[in-house]
């Protein structure tokens, strides 16, 4: 039998170890792909849990209030930098300015239009 036949024992052993080597580089690039963030259709869906929170308005506690409601409220002059706020995981009620997302709002939050 001839050593350059598809059947010798040397092509086996060379096409095992290029099998295992092949095998090892898509492991390696599937691993390197799954811990990459690129923004776009490749990455996995993240699901956005909706924020809530309570807020103190009038010595009384209302609420869940999402983000909108919130900006609804700002805009109202219902909630101010010293407005205590609450929301799930905190220990304690924090007054709005030590809120970053609320600071946010409340530079996005237009005035109530008033053409006086």
């Amino acid at each position: 039998m001839n050593d350059d036949s598809f059947f010798s024992i040397n092509r086996l052993v060379e096409f095992g170890m290029s099998l295992a080597l092949a095998q090892q580089m898509v492991k390696t690039m599937n691993s390197a792909m799954v811990n990459m963030h690129i923004p776009g259709s490749m990455n996995p869906m993240h699901t956005i849990v909706p924020q809530f929170y309570y807020v103190m308005i009038e010595d009384k506690q209302v609420g869940p209030f999402s983000e909108q409601e919130l900006s609804r409220l700002i805009s109202e002059k219902k909630i101010v930098k010293e407005t205590y706020i609450w929301k799930p995981g905190l220990p304690k009620w924090e007054i709005a300015e030590n809120f970053p997302e609320i600071l946010k709002l409340v530079a996005l939050t237009p005035p109530i239009f008033n053409p006086k």
